[in-house]
């Protein structure tokens, strides 16, 4: 697939893009040519800050005004932000709600979900007024089914699902595209605990999965330059499961 609808003046605007799904996205979308600002809350790895098209913020994307500051940022730098991919997050550890604290209920639900209102209450303005922009939110299989998170996750991932929607619906004559990726099990530092010791639990996560593998960022980034592109326009709302065949079940 071309990818020349990418040029230099594109701008994605990318959370956590310091590790994982975002560091991957951030990564192809600068191998295409665009213009990548960064947030997440450590620092970035070289193999971003060593690229000239790339700027990263450290800032904690629960915040307000982390999101409303590193937007104005990267408008003042870029001009217009037309991509926006809405990708950090945070697990809960599998928490059932007696095992739940309130802190970090709410701490989930200001990174997950708070953060995605945040960012496009102050991005999609520009948007409107270029009657263009692409707005993909990280869902996963835990917005579709119970069991991959605890109760705190799967009601944040759950509830970015009904986000994606309305917003997609009340935009859509606006020239604005919405969409959400659902991944299921994929390798990043968010899930090394899976991995620790005997890699027992990474062993059987991928036994449960269809395809008996786990997935690499990369896979979900590729994904994403597809549901970024023209070809994908017609995908209004539309929640793209990456997962195997996890959900199949």
């Amino acid at each position: 697939m071309s990818h020349d609808w990418i040029t230099k003046e594109t701008s994605v605007f990318v959370t956590g893009a310091a590790s994982g799904i975002g560091l991957a996205q951030a990564q192809l979308f600068l191998k295409q040519g665009a213009r990548v600002f960064g947030v997440d809350q450590q620092p970035f790895p070289e193999r971003l800050t060593n690229q000239t098209l790339f700027t990263g913020y450290v800032g904690d994307i629960s915040n307000v005004q982390t999101c409303e500051d590193a937007a104005a940022l990267c408008k003042k730098q870029f001009g217009a932000i037309n991509i926006l991919l809405n990708t950090a997050g945070k697990l809960d550890g599998y928490k059932t709600i007696l095992d739940t604290e309130n802190t970090l209920w709410h701490e989930l639900l200001d990174t997950n979900l708070s953060s995605m209102f945040y960012l496009v209450k102050a991005i999609l303005p520009g948007m409107i007024a270029e009657k263009s922009g692409t707005i993909i939110n990280m869902a996963s299989i835990a917005g579709m089914v119970a069991g991959g998170g605890g109760i705190a996750y799967t009601a944040t991932k759950h509830a970015i699902i009904g986000f994606t929607k309305q917003l997609a619906l009340d935009h859509a004559d606006q020239g604005i595209s919405v969409k959400a990726i659902a991944p299921g099990a994929i390798k990043t530092p968010m899930n090394q605990a899976d991995f620790a010791g005997d890699g027992a639990m990474a062993q059987w996560v991928a036994d449960e999965t269809p395809v008996k593998r786990w997935a690499s960022p990369e896979e979900v980034a590729e994904l994403t330059l597809f549901l970024a592109s023209p070809q994908a326009s017609y995908l209004q709302g539309a929640v793209v499961p990456i997962d195997g065949g996890w959900t199949l079940k």
